[in-house]
């Protein structure tokens, strides 16, 4: 990726970008962001990842998801520019990244989320104004590194210059932060920082208006730490129709959905649930902690359906079975969903986007 931007960059449209890395709330934090620029008659993208049921809902202009038109546009001009051998050396992830950037023509600012990690992230190679670095857990060790130094270290070494940090559980990630600031003459804030008391009355008000869960609150007042470090005014009003779907979304007044899928997105369902208890409509990839999650969420479940997904990287029925034995947590395979039970349908993106599929009475 770094090879080959440095060779089409000329050719591409660099607005000013807000680069956004962490474990968790990454694509509520920059929607939240990328509305309230687009309130503010400013030109955003907000480029997230994975999607749930269409590629379209990977860039975001101006408060809709990009169009099938835009994007065979962009896609044309971005292979006339590419060599053959290019094209095929790009990861889905990287060739994704660069067809944003081929959309961004006239935009003032493009809220980009890393897709996994950080310094080695195809996301890193441009230039940013500012990142915002949001919970940094555990997640992808197998990528990452097993220990919560690693995880983090390789996350905050895609910093380039200012970033500001949300609200973190783990300790030692301010600890870390604190180092690579020292070593690399970087300007490190935390989010409270630059929230003003009217600011937290602002925030107060747009949570109970978009009737958000604790985490989410978080994540807005992130976004808002961010605007003020821009010196950009907002008001009220700008944070309307921000929420993104797939983060604790009710589809029907007894089915919610969350595409989160480790153990500190489990504890944020769980606090946000809780004392409602619900049947876990759940799968995991094999490389997740899916035992330490289900131990987590384990005070809201009444039981877990399993729901099947055709992926290769799925852990298998019988893997789980025994998990979920040794849990002393009842389970069964998912058919269908009933009006007189509470759902809560969560494991990652692939679950979500099987469960939707599936069940037509929800779409």
């Amino acid at each position: 990726m770094p090879r080959i931007y440095d060779r089409v960059k000329s050719s591409l449209n660099t607005p000013k970008i807000i680069h956004l890395i962490g474990t968790n709330g990454k694509g509520t934090t920059g929607r939240f962001l990328a509305t309230a620029l687009h309130s503010m008659n400013f030109k955003t993208i907000h480029y997230a990842s994975p999607h749930i049921l269409k590629f379209n809902e990977r860039i975001w202009i101006d408060g809709n998801d990009v169009d099938d038109k835009v994007l065979q546009e962009a896609h044309v001009k971005l292979q006339s520019i590419l060599t053959i051998s290019e094209s095929k050396e790009l990861s889905y992830f990287e060739y994704t990244t660069l067809l944003c950037l081929m959309i961004c023509k006239e935009c003032d600012y493009l809220v980009m989320e890393a897709g996994l990690g950080g310094e080695h992230d195809a996301t890193v190679v441009f230039d940013k104004i500012l990142t915002l670095v949001t919970p940094i857990s555990y997640d992808h060790e197998a990528f990452l590194g097993t220990t919560l130094q690693e995880i983090a270290t390789t996350k905050l070494n895609a910093i380039q210059n200012n970033a500001i940090l949300a609200l973190q559980k783990e300790k030692e990630v301010y600890k870390i932060a604190n180092i690579l600031a020292k070593e690399k003459n970087l300007n490190i804030q935390i989010y409270d920082e630059l929230l003003s008391n009217n600011d937290k009355i602002k925030i107060k008000n747009i949570a109970k208006s978009l009737k958000l869960e604790s985490c989410l609150v978080e994540n807005l007042s992130h976004c808002i730490s961010a605007l003020n470090f821009l010196n950009l005014e907002y008001c009220e009003s700008d944070f309307n129709n921000s929420k993104l779907f797939g983060r604790l979304t009710y589809i029907k007044s007894n089915i919610v959905v969350d595409v989160g899928h480790n153990s500190l997105a489990a504890k944020a369902i769980k606090d946000a649930l809780k004392p409602n208890k619900f049947i876990l409509v759940y799968n995991s990839y094999k490389d997740k902690d899916y035992k330490k999650i289900l131990q987590i969420l384990k005070p809201i479940i009444k039981s877990v359906q399993i729901i099947a997904i055709n992926d290769k990287r799925i852990e298998s029925y019988a893997q789980l079975k025994k998990t979920l034995k040794d849990l002393e947590i009842q389970y069964s395979l998912f058919k269908a969903i009933t009006d007189n039970e509470k759902y809560l349908v969560f494991g990652s993106f692939s679950v979500v986007e099987a469960f939707m599929k599936r069940n037509k009475r929800v779409n």
